[in-house]
């Protein structure tokens, strides 16, 4: 197995699926929350930085962990996991030191984080096993 194979097969769809929830679902949701708190332009730096680095945490994780499994399942667990942690450790965080997050962004985060990653790892799999 490719790393790069794997790599692509992740972050293209993460990044896809997410630009659509972020864009269509919760934009709107978090603008009447914690709108206060948005940028009028989002900061794509530290964006990318993070989207590069977990794409690779995922693959390193979930998706090799699966290819030496052979194992879908393997790599929709790990992903899960992995995203829950995750999008949990920023939510929960927020939620500990901000006014204003709410736990509905809490839930939905988490769970946000923990089908996308998910997804997103079983993609990997799937394209890096071909």
């Amino acid at each position: 197995m490719s790393f790069a194979k794997a790599y692509l097969g992740t972050i293209v769809p993460f990044l896809i699926i997410d630009a659509v929830w972020i864009r269509f679902v919760v934009s709107a949701y978090y603008q009447e929350t914690v709108g206060h708190l948005l940028l009028d332009t989002p900061n794509f730096v530290p964006a990318a930085l993070f989207y590069l680095a977990y794409a690779a945490g995922v693959v390193i994780l979930a998706v090799q962990p699966a290819i030496a499994a052979q194992k879908l399942r393997t790599a929709l667990i790990n992903g899960g996991i992995l995203g829950a942690i995750a999008y949990g450790t920023f939510t929960l965080t927020n939620y500990s030191v901000l006014q204003g997050w709410t736990g509905g962004l809490v839930i939905s985060d988490i769970l946000w984080g923990t089908f996308l990653t998910s997804l997103s790892a079983g993609c990997g799999y799937l394209f890096a096993r071909n």
